[in-house]
């Protein structure tokens, strides 16, 4: 009885091994009928081609809600209060510096700033905390922030381009943005989630000007909802194609959703998905270097069985995480333990993949055999 029996989406994964990019509809066959240790097989090999397959990389931020008062209304969302609530708040920039200040003395040298869509907010506000972030904290600080929607809303109130925003900001100090606010990228799902967000066209667009402006980040999936599994494959295609145009995004994390509000619909994402949908985004966007796994959202069982099945980083060490429940690590010296315990060894990198502490990373040396 041979082990592994041959199955109709073996020449897939073999494409993918040959080096030719899969099809949409061929990443849907994987997700409908492939096995997930034979595509957690492939999607681990193709890591180790492209990223040194001995290290797994790290990062260390503070996350800064700068506000939670919040006008889009995301139904899956606890964080968030309305215009007026005596439950909101905003930080003010001395507030912020103070939060990062205390995050240097932990170790950490990188913000990401993010809050709640509030218009009664002015660009100045957003200016002023970068400029004291950089001049008191100081200039090595790594700022990343503003989901696109929070873009979206500046270039809405100021009147100004997007492109003008974007250049005000960097030159204040921003130095990436995250790929957050996409979950899934189908206006379907989008009206679902939140009728007031910015449809497909307004993600890619925003995405799109911040990578052409200097700005890289990241990207991300989030499923276990309501959406179909084309839907998520669409997302996939959505994301590398705006990759094929930029280059902009240096990593990709898939999240499943968590049960926050009760208006929400959240399905039960078991880890055998979660793994197959991990290692067909490793197959799928052969377009961008990383593939993170999410320690705060997924848990360090799951991780480390992730890192074998296609991610080469844990998205972790997060200081202070308000909106999501985190299952993560909780210092750097246990991250750096979690890797060398699930077979890697450490290396601590920045919010744009550049390695900070640990061993030198060889993209282009080979798996091992």
């Amino acid at each position: 009885m041979a082990l592994f029996t041959p199955h109709a989406t073996d020449a897939i994964l073999e494409k993918a091994l040959a080096g030719e990019r899969i099809t949409p509809a061929e990443a849907l066959a994987l997700y409908d009928d492939g096995d997930f240790l034979k595509i957690m097989s492939v999607a681990r090999e193709l890591r180790n081609r492209r990223n040194n397959p001995n290290i797994v990389t790290y990062t260390m931020f503070r996350v800064v809600n700068y506000t939670n008062f919040c006008n889009v209304d995301c139904n899956f969302c606890s964080f968030m209060e309305s215009y007026g609530s005596d439950r909101g708040y905003v930080l003010t920039p001395d507030q912020i510096v103070e939060k990062m200040q205390e995050a240097v003395e932990m170790g950490a040298d990188q913000m990401f700033l993010q809050g709640g869509v509030y218009t009664e907010l002015g660009l100045d506000y957003y200016l002023d905390i970068m400029r004291a972030v950089k001049e008191r904290v100081g200039q090595h600080i790594h700022i990343r922030a503003f989901s696109p929607v929070e873009i979206l809303s500046l270039e809405e109130t100021t009147g100004k381009p997007l492109r003008e925003v974007l250049r005000e900001l960097k030159a204040a100090g921003m130095d990436s943005v995250p790929g957050a606010g996409a979950e899934i990228l189908t206006d379907r799902m989008r009206a679902i989630l939140s009728e007031k967000k910015s449809g497909v066209d307004g993600w890619v667009r925003a995405m799109q000007t911040c990578h052409e402006e200097g700005l890289p980040g990241s990207a991300n999936v989030v499923f276990g909802s309501e959406e179909t599994r084309d839907e998520v494959i669409e997302h996939l295609r959505v994301v590398r194609d705006l990759q094929d145009r930029t280059g902009g995004f240096k990593s990709f994390i898939p999240w499943t959703f968590q049960p926050q509000t009760k208006k929400f619909k959240v399905r039960s994402v078991g880890t055998p998905e979660f793994l197959k949908v991990l290692g067909i985004c490793r197959i799928f966007l052969d377009n961008i270097d990383h593939i993170e796994t999410s320690l705060m959202v997924l848990g360090q069982g799951v991780g480390s069985i992730a890192l074998n099945g296609g991610a080469d980083d844990i998205s972790s060490i997060v200081i202070e995480e308000n909106v999501l429940r985190s299952y993560g690590v909780k210092s750097e010296e246990k991250a750096r333990d979690f890797i060398r315990d699930s077979g890697y060894e450490p290396a601590r990198r920045n919010l744009v993949y550049e390695i900070q502490e640990g061993p030198k990373q060889d993209a282009k040396k080979p798996a091992a055999v």
